[in-house]
């Protein structure tokens, strides 16, 4: 295996954006969605058939976020997830999950056929597979319960990939896409419809029906957040949400032959799936899943990945490489719905844990619905003011975790030294500088970054991704450039710059 490239998503680096920088932000509309990706445009587009007047803002591109760095499988198969569901929330409520998910991936395939999108829609049977004998009886057991949720899935001993699979659970009729083509068709046709689709206007609060941006207020009779990690604190979602990182490696197929069919082992969470691009057969696999910001060698594990892709896969040239990142809930289901209990005008969706192409379709469906005033099936299952009462052991248990890094850090930055001249290039460091922690990072070509190493959100220390060159913070998932620049959220404003 070669040495891999620079981290850059395939969907961003096929699927050039039209320019939307000289779309102004309007004054107002009937709703105001934030955030360009999979479940803002969703809803966005939804809306504007029901006649709302929509303006989507995007803080930085149209798909270029989450939605632009996944693995990008249109399944209503979210691992070996079933058995538990119903475990925990009764079979209904699994029915309710599956029937929402399976919707999501049916308008898919029919919206795409309407409106011609070019986003590479194929079907694809989808695999829960594992190689460990003392996983096998609970996979059927998941078969059972994924089937008994109304998905055509069985069990089976037949995994066309090079492992020594035991045995899978397999559903039928599933499906993969370009998700970035995919999304600047629905953004397209959003401004068909009248809506306006603006970028580089990063939302940093709501007040009443106001919405504040980097480049200007909206008034908007109702606000949808789907920013991923919801931007306004309220409502305490960044302590409900888990933040992981997955790695995802691509190139060409060996033999021009694509795995035929999406894979993902119950275990280890390697995944696999194929993909043509402009003719090109090509392999995607994903996995070395992990907790964002901990203190872990990224570059080692994209190394780790890009050989297991190798070997299992027909994976012999990585042409590109990108991570992403996803929030998973305490009990196993998204927060879709209104905000705060009693929030009559700002909206949520959130916590699609690793399956937002489904996932974000069937927020957006569950979104339009209720602000359009109609019912949905799923609205009161995915109600982010659920009460579970074990879920709000699971959410104490995890802040602990926040709690070792922001009092634990915070202790051994204590006997961190000054030593900002030491550092090589390529290299980076939390480093005490007169008093002050500082995050210092010199490029290759020598030249220091320094930032304030103190995440904007709630002052968490940051913690360096030598693969893609961010500061992570390893409380709740906000990652920053070099220059202190916000990637993601929960934050909205920079590190504090330091001197160069």
């Amino acid at each position: 295996m070669t040495a891999l490239p620079e981290p850059l998503s395939l969907w961003v680096d096929t699927a050039p954006a039209p320019d939307r920088t000289g779309v102004p932000v309007p004054g107002a509309a009937d709703v105001a969605v934030l955030g360009a990706g999979i479940a803002g445009l969703t809803t966005a587009l939804l809306l504007a058939r029901g006649g709302r007047s929509v303006v989507v803002l995007e803080a930085e591109r149209v798909a270029a976020g989450v939605s632009g760095h996944t693995t990008a499988k249109v399944s209503a198969q979210h691992g070996a997830k079933y058995a538990d569901l119903a475990s925990r929330h009764g079979d209904g409520a699994a029915k309710v999950y599956a029937g929402a998910q399976a919707a999501a991936g049916e308008w898919i395939a029919a919206t795409d056929a309407e409106l011609g999108i070019d986003c590479g829609f194929t079907r694809a049977d989808s695999y829960v597979y594992t190689t460990r004998g003392s996983t096998v009886d609970s996979l059927k057991r998941e078969a059972d319960a994924a089937a008994a949720a109304g998905l055509p899935a069985s069990f089976t001993e037949d995994v066309a990939l090079d492992v020594p699979a035991l045995g899978a659970v397999r559903t039928t009729g599933q499906a993969h896409f370009h998700p970035r083509r995919w999304l600047l068709g629905l953004a397209a046709e959003v401004e068909r419809l009248g809506g306006t689709v603006v970028e580089h206007a990063r939302a940093t609060a709501v007040n009443g029906r106001t919405v504040r941006t980097s480049r200007g207020d909206v008034e908007a009779g109702e606000v949808v957040v789907a920013t991923h990690y919801p931007v306004l604190d309220r409502g305490l979602y960044f302590a409900r949400l888990d933040p992981v990182r997955d790695l995802v490696v691509a190139g060409p197929a060996a033999g021009n032959t694509p795995p035929a069919g999406m894979f993902l082992d119950a275990d280890t969470h390697h995944s696999v799936r194929g993909y043509t691009e402009r003719g090109t057969p090509m392999v995607i696999a994903g996995g070395e899943h992990y907790r964002v910001g901990a203190h872990v060698n990224v570059e080692r594990r994209y190394g780790r990945l890009a050989s297991w892709a190798d070997a299992h896969a027909g994976l012999h040239r990585v042409t590109h490489r990108w991570s992403a990142h996803d929030l998973s809930t305490p009990d196993l289901l998204p927060y879709v719905g209104r905000y705060l209990p009693g929030a009559k005008n700002l909206w949520v969706a959130t916590g699609f844990g690793q399956w937002g192409m489904t996932g974000g379709t069937a927020a957006g469906h569950v979104l339009a619905a209720r602000i359009l005033g109609e019912p949905h099936p799923a609205a009161d299952l995915f109600d982010p003011n659920r009460f579970d009462a074990r879920s709000v052991l699971e959410v104490a248990q995890d802040n602990l975790t926040v709690a070792k890094y922001l009092v634990g850090d915070h202790v051994a930055a204590l006997w961190r030294s000054e030593k900002l001249d030491d550092l090589q290039p390529g290299e980076a460091e939390v480093v005490r500088v007169g008093g002050e922690l500082v995050a210092a990072h010199r490029d290759e070509a020598g030249k220091l970054h320094t930032v304030g190493a103190h995440c904007t959100h709630l002052g968490c220390l940051v913690s360096f991704n030598d693969a893609e060159k961010t500061w992570d913070c390893p409380c709740h998932g906000s990652r920053f450039g070099v220059d202190g620049a916000v990637v993601q959220g929960p934050a909205v404003r920079p590190l504090r710059r330091g001197r160069e």
